[in-house]
């Protein structure tokens, strides 16, 4: 099972080896480890999305907590949250062939944000399994190169009520 673990943690040197030495020490598998600051200065957030069983992810999620500059760690598995990936991909794009690539990069409501002689170099986000569907739309034509963020991810909020 998939589990989207998030880590407030202190923004400072280092951090960020430790926690992904703490995985590799224990042969656990990153699937994707995104890294930013927060609203807190003092403070960064880094998701992981680990794969493996509940009892797995529990250790996981225990020996985060165990670290120093860890100040928070949360499971988002059962719970309603957004999640975003983004990605940059080059894309093989004769002229002839633009019209039929522009539609569909507007179809996937991605944002071109380059484009070369023979290559158009395309911004999706969204969740995971847009941008693995868009990488398929995109096979047929010639994928020259992508670069993905890895799933960031936040609780969601209750909704407002109507009075909003």
């Amino acid at each position: 099972m998939k589990h989207i673990l998030s880590a407030l943690v202190l923004n400072k040197p280092g951090v960020l080896a430790h926690v992904a030495g703490m995985f590799a020490a224990r042969a656990f598998n990153i699937d994707s480890l995104a890294v930013g600051r927060t609203d807190d200065p003092t403070l960064s957030r880094i998701t992981i999305v680990v794969i493996g069983d509940d009892k797995v992810v529990e250790q996981v999620r225990k020996q985060l907590g165990k670290i120093v500059s860890v100040v928070k760690v949360q499971d988002f598995v059962g719970q309603d949250v957004v999640t975003r990936d983004l990605m940059l991909i080059n894309i093989a794009c004769p002229i002839e062939k633009r019209p039929e690539i522009a539609s569909l990069i507007e179809m996937f409501n991605g944002k071109v944000v380059d484009i070369a002689q023979r290559i158009v170099t395309v911004e999706i986000a969204g969740p995971e399994s847009k941008i693995e569907a868009f990488i398929e739309a995109c096979r047929p034509y010639g994928i020259k190169g992508m670069a993905r963020t890895g799933t960031v991810a936040l609780a969601r909020q209750p909704r407002p009520s109507a009075e909003f």
